[in-house]
């Protein structure tokens, strides 16, 4: 059987609000747009995507599931987020890790790495 990956499902309150914010970190464009799901994506015919859905309850614990960003400039990309509405998260990370902890304004986990370049260093 061939499977392949479609959609990552995002859980929020405010789900054309989370859309919109994670269109502006991605340079993506909203694909969906309906009260029960906002699908965002590169492209029409580009997958995977990202599918946010509606639900009642907050977040309650760090996310076992999250996205890493892999930017040109990781100092760069960490202000242009915090300023679209991310803020700094501690996850035990340390202070010693090539990476940075931010969360979005619903508070799920992403990671900012260091650029590409650098990963194998």
């Amino acid at each position: 059987m061939a499977v392949s990956l479609f959609q990552i499902a995002v859980d929020a309150h405010d789900v054309r609000g989370l859309a919109r914010f994670w269109c502006r970190v991605l340079d993506w464009a909203v694909l969906f747009d309906h009260p029960e799901e906002v699908v965002i994506g590169a492209g029409p015919d580009t997958w995977p995507g990202i599918v946010f859905l509606p639900v009642p309850e907050g977040k309650t614990v760090k996310n076992r599931l999250h996205l890493d960003l892999s930017p040109d400039d990781q100092e760069a990309e960490v202000a242009r987020l915090l300023a679209l509405g991310a803020r700094r998260a501690d996850v035990g990370q340390g202070e010693d890790v090539t990476w940075v902890v931010l969360a979005d304004p619903e508070g799920n986990e992403f990671c900012v790495l260091r650029p590409k370049e650098t990963l194998l260093d």
